[in-house]
């Protein structure tokens, strides 16, 4: 899903409910204007089915959108509040965006560097074995290869499983989330995220134990689902203070919860003035690993260029050997 587009319909649905257009006419508009999509599509059945006469509750959990996203709509239909929630969740995807874009811009320049070499090794290794090595045999007789076959494509190799598994994290859900937890830069985010959605739910109305259930269960399978889970039994067995419910763990450091319980009983300004201290951290971090990452990738392809290199030169080498002995 484009966070960017989802952000921006939410804010213009948030204002024509303001005007006090209903809600079936507002996402009939905004919907029709949309570029085809998963999103548009959604939005389309959505109003079809508020047409039709269906509550809004029943008409969201029908549809495939975010878990966060249907729990707030829930919440502001509830409350008679919808535009208001609305607004936070637009503020909200347009920041996880803004984030998105940095880290999406941190990977590229590794997986550019990666992909580039993986192909100009096997290029290598293709003229070497295919065209070089038979035809200086031919020339000069008594020319060895200065590697086997089998050697030539051991760089290849290594390369492309270096491929395969960057492939493979960026795509596998399950692995993404795990790695996303552990890596520099994506911790941050994740936290910035967990925040964000908590302060939202909370500043919206949410209870802060049905506001925990339904971050732990955005987070199932991770680390920081666990520990929001234990955070969750800790609230219901009486701990009422939020540093005594929760504990630094793995996923959530000392300074996280400090930050959060610095606002007292107003957890909702603490969770987001965490986010806001997270995201500032997690920018930091892409930009810093992002201008580290240029010069690394250029060492990194030189390094490779010059290790793919050596048995052309090796070649050379053995060739003008061959063709001095046949010359004695």
């Amino acid at each position: 899903m484009n966070l960017d587009e989802f952000a921006f319909f939410n804010q213009q649905l948030a204002a024509m409910l303001r005007d006090g257009i209903p809600l079936e006419g507002a996402l009939r508009q905004l919907s029709a204007g949309m570029r085809r999509g998963r999103l548009r599509d959604e939005l389309q059945r959505l109003e079809a089915d508020l047409a039709k006469g269906t509550p809004l509750t029943e008409a969201v959990r029908a549809r495939q959108l975010p878990e966060l996203y249907v729990n707030m709509l829930e919440v502001g239909a509830q409350s008679n509040n919808l535009p208001a929630v609305l607004t936070l969740l637009a503020d909200h995807y347009q920041r996880r965006h803004a984030l998105w874009t940095r880290l999406k811009g941190l990977m590229v320049y590794p997986m550019i560097v990666l992909v580039g070499a993986f192909l100009l090794s096997c290029l290598l290794s293709v003229v070497l074995n295919s065209y070089i090595w038979p035809n200086m045999e031919v020339l000069a007789e008594g020319f060895r290869a200065p590697t086997t076959s089998v050697g030539l494509w051991v760089a290849p190799f290594l390369l492309g499983l270096a491929v395969a598994v960057a492939l493979i994290a960026a795509t596998v859900p399950a692995l993404r989330r795990a790695l996303r937890w552990r890596l520099p830069a994506f911790r941050e985010s994740s936290l910035a995220q967990v925040a964000s959605a908590l302060g939202l739910m909370l500043r919206s109305g949410v209870p802060l134990d049905r506001a925990l259930a339904l971050a732990e269960q955005l987070e199932e399978g991770t680390c920081a689902g666990k520990e929001l889970g234990q955070w969750r039994q800790r609230l219901a067995s009486g701990h009422g203070k939020f540093s005594e419910m929760a504990p630094a763990g793995r996923a959530f450091p000392p300074l996280f919860i400090w930050m959060v319980a610095h606002g007292g009983e107003d957890l909702a300004a603490g969770f987001q003035r965490a986010a806001e201290i997270y995201q500032a951290r997690a920018s930091y971090r892409a930009e810093l690993l992002l201008y580290s990452a240029l010069p690394c990738s250029v060492l990194v392809l030189g390094l490779t260029i010059f290790s793919q290199i050596q048995p052309v030169f090796a070649s050379l080498v053995a060739f003008m050997r061959a063709i001095g002995t046949m010359g004695d």
